[in-house]
């Protein structure tokens, strides 16, 4: 394959798509994407043979359980793809959505109203579902998107695929609207990368390599989602009880997922009054936790270095350490986090607030597991990723979040001064 050549091709189509789906109605959008949605349940079975040929190429590959455990489909999940299409479906079209209306002096009226991107490049790793989502949400949100999935879930993204091309084209879409790149070479990613003429902006959806080589080469704007080092600082006014619960939960539901833990924060006054329960139940749950000196006193923890606290693991491995209050907590969440998603558990407001002022994630939470970092979970259907920038999109990036703007404005035969 000249992977020059079929790039400039694929760039083509989604630019012609994408003028068409500009002034494409909701409701055609709505019944695509509910057509694709039936179209998965309708192919469950063709997609999880695909899902199988992925899994043992996964397994050739010596993927960790962690990331077979994000590769791998089966009915419950493809449910789930099918139940996040519907959701999105649903969701109000935010194309042509006025965001503010006002007049001028002048007499003139100026309205500032929500508009597609245009073409929309989605690179990810490993998790097929991604697909689904960025599919959805690029539709919704009225641009063509071109899809590069991992090379891992090469079989899988391609059945999941072709049913969001039969969503499309049963009710006039063009096919071209979701593309997937058509191979594994790695060379189509330098290309997408580079693709200013066709690609509004990137989507880069992986682990540090990934996003970091997007960063590095990339000449089309990007929206970062860089790792997932999510921290759980324990306050002293921690509940005790809420906390075992969040902290098992955010480590070990899922572990390979952006949203899971990786670094327990530990107040020194919460330590000193009631130990570290939730350290024990970690232990008990088979994580493998690497703590500073005070909490290797608990039977099992092994030490941690200092290359375990920043780190992402996607494992069943969390770092923990003690600290001398909020500050000593926000000091260290300055030079290790990655500003995705971290949480507090405490029942003190003020320090709550503060917290939150304070500290510059993306994603801030209180008594809630860092598995809530996900679109889905904040309503929005799905998401693309959860990026961690400062500029356009920030969190979750769904529908909205895929938009930008323009200004109309209207006079009666007005002139300036």
């Amino acid at each position: 394959m000249d992977i020059q050549a079929e790039m400039k091709k694929i760039g083509q189509q989604a630019k012609a798509a994408s003028a068409e789906l500009a002034f494409a109605s909701g409701d055609v959008k709505q019944k695509a994407l509910e057509n694709a949605a039936d179209a998965v349940w309708k192919n469950r079975a063709d997609i999880i043979a695909a899902n199988a040929l992925d899994m043992e190429y996964g397994r050739e590959k010596g993927l960790s359980p962690a990331m077979l455990d994000r590769l791998m489909l089966d009915q419950d999940r493809i449910q789930g793809i099918v139940d996040g299409l519907r959701a999105v479906a649903a969701q109000d079209d935010p194309i042509g959505a006025v965001l503010a209306d006002w007049d001028r002096p002048t007499g003139l009226n100026i309205q500032r109203v929500r508009t597609p991107l245009g073409v929309i490049g989605v690179i990810y790793e490993s998790r097929p579902n991604v697909t689904a989502d960025a599919g959805a949400l690029c539709l919704k949100a009225g641009n063509a998107v071109i899809l590069r999935g991992g090379s891992e879930s090469f079989h899988s993204s391609g059945a999941i695929h072709a049913c969001l091309v039969h969503g499309l084209t049963s009710v006039g879409l063009p096919a071209h609207a979701v593309q997937l790149v058509p191979t594994r070479d790695r060379a189509a990613v330098g290309e997408m990368l580079t693709m200013v003429d066709y690609i509004d902006v990137i989507v880069p959806r992986g682990g540090k390599g990934l996003v970091g080589r997007v960063q590095a080469d990339a000449r089309v704007p990007v929206f970062a989602h860089l790792e997932g080092i999510c921290h759980i600082y324990v306050d002293a006014d921690a509940d005790v009880e809420k906390t075992r619960a969040v902290v098992l939960n955010a480590k070990t539901r899922r572990t390979g997922i952006c949203g899971s833990a990786e670094c327990l924060l530990i107040d020194r006054a919460f330590y000193q009054t009631h130990g570290a329960p939730f350290i024990q139940d970690l232990l008990n749950a088979g994580v493998e936790v690497r703590g500073d000196t005070t909490l290797q006193a608990i039977d099992g923890v092994i030490p941690a270095t200092a290359d375990d606290f920043g780190h992402e693991y996607l494992d069943m491995i969390i770092a923990a350490k003690i600290v001398d209050g909020l500050g000593d907590a926000i000091t260290h969440l300055r030079q290790y986090s990655s500003n995705h998603t971290d949480c507090i558990m405490t029942e003190n407001d003020a320090t709550a607030a503060a917290f939150f002022q304070k500290v510059d994630s993306a994603i801030l939470m209180r008594n809630a597991s860092t598995q809530f970092a996900d679109g889905g979970e904040f309503g929005m259907g799905a998401e693309i990723g959860i990026a961690t920038g400062k500029m356009h999109a920030r969190g979750p990036v769904g529908a909205e979040q895929l938009t930008s703007f323009k200004y109309l404005v209207t006079g009666d035969g007005t002139t300036r001064a």
